[in-house]
């Protein structure tokens, strides 16, 4: 790392416009009063259920994470040989930033750091542990919602940029709604930067399931957080006992579906409103999508990104993606 001094910025775009909590409020009664009910997955990781999250990252059903680290470590080094001295990293939903640490060990010529994510605790919480780490690395946090429009920083404007995605996040989004987030991506880092993003891959239906319903019950509570949520934030009053957490996996379209299902009929009061569930009626939570490397490939081409570079392990759970953005024709 160069000897420059911390730099630590924070800079607000990208939003909803709103208050948190509004959003919040105008997508559960929108989305509960839909013909199929749902939540946005966005509104799972408040503070409370991203410490259930964590938690789930250490269960012993729970591969990506432990399996995308071990990769990350393995090809860090492949990605600093390709990362020119003076470049950008830009992690995308950076939330506590561990497996950047990775890549930030590794990249040790880069001119900064640029965190984006919608929590500003998760951002605080992050800068000050890197910060202490490597302490001549230049920081910057955005806030924001890097699905919409948002800038980084000016002085970055010509410096190579390196976007980093892990997580596979990419596999809440529907096929079209992960080719818009990545085309937006390329948008915010520009011509001719790179994009590593995690991949989470087709497996045993039987492995794939108990990642989501591990038996602690971790991920149950990591689901009915969200209704304990709106209890709290929008004094809602769902009675959490009434639902259950249920996953299933849907093999034609090769995902998880996460859904909280009502044990009875009930009528529950949202926001002056009532919600009528029927018995084994479902709120849909989340999505999470699992691809064949081709088809993750062909994907990011749709978003206008060039496939490069794939890294595995050795049981092909999971994948790391290496992706360019092609420079302007003359």
């Amino acid at each position: 790392m160069s000897k420059r001094a911390l730099k630590t910025s924070a800079i607000t775009g990208g939003g909803a416009g709103e208050p948190a909590d509004l959003d919040f409020a105008r997508s559960l009664l929108a989305g509960l009063r839909a013909e199929r009910k749902s939540i946005p997955c966005r509104f799972l990781y408040d503070r409370r259920g991203s410490e259930l999250f964590e938690q789930i990252t250490r269960l012993a059903e729970y591969y990506p994470t432990r399996t995308e680290t071990k990769i990350l470590r393995a090809c860090a080094g492949d990605i600093r040989e390709a990362t020119a001295p003076g470049s950008l990293l830009v992690e995308f939903g950076s939330g506590s930033s561990t497996k950047t640490e990775i890549l930030l060990s590794a990249l040790d010529r880069l001119k900064g750091y640029v965190a984006i994510d919608i929590s500003p605790s998760a951002l605080a919480e992050a800068s000050s542990r890197l910060s202490g780490r490597f302490a001549g690395l230049t920081i910057y946090t955005v806030e924001g919602d890097f699905s919409r429009d948002l800038e980084l920083p000016g002085e970055f404007g010509t410096v190579p940029k390196i976007g980093f995605f892990p997580g596979s996040t990419i596999g809440n989004l529907v096929p079209d709604e992960a080719v818009h987030l990545l085309a937006n991506m390329g948008r915010i880092l520009g011509q001719g930067s790179r994009l590593i993003v995690g991949a989470d891959l087709r497996k045993d239906r039987e492995v794939l399931l108990a990642a989501y319903n591990d038996a602690q019950g971790v991920t149950a509570a990591f689901n009915l957080n969200i209704l304990a949520r709106a209890n709290r934030d929008l004094n809602t009053k769902f009675d959490l006992s009434l639902f259950e957490h249920v996953a299933s996996y849907d093999s034609e379209r090769g995902r998880i579906d996460m859904n909280l299902v009502s044990r009875s009929d009930q009528v529950v009061r949202v926001l002056s409103h009532d919600i009528a569930f029927a018995k084994g009626e479902a709120i849909h939570t989340e999505h999470s999508h699992k691809y064949e490397i081709e088809g993750f490939q062909l994907l990011a081409q749709r978003a206008g990104w060039v496939p490069a570079r794939v890294w595995t392990d050795a049981d092909q759970l999971f994948s790391i993606h290496e992706l360019h953005q092609p420079q302007a024709a003359d």
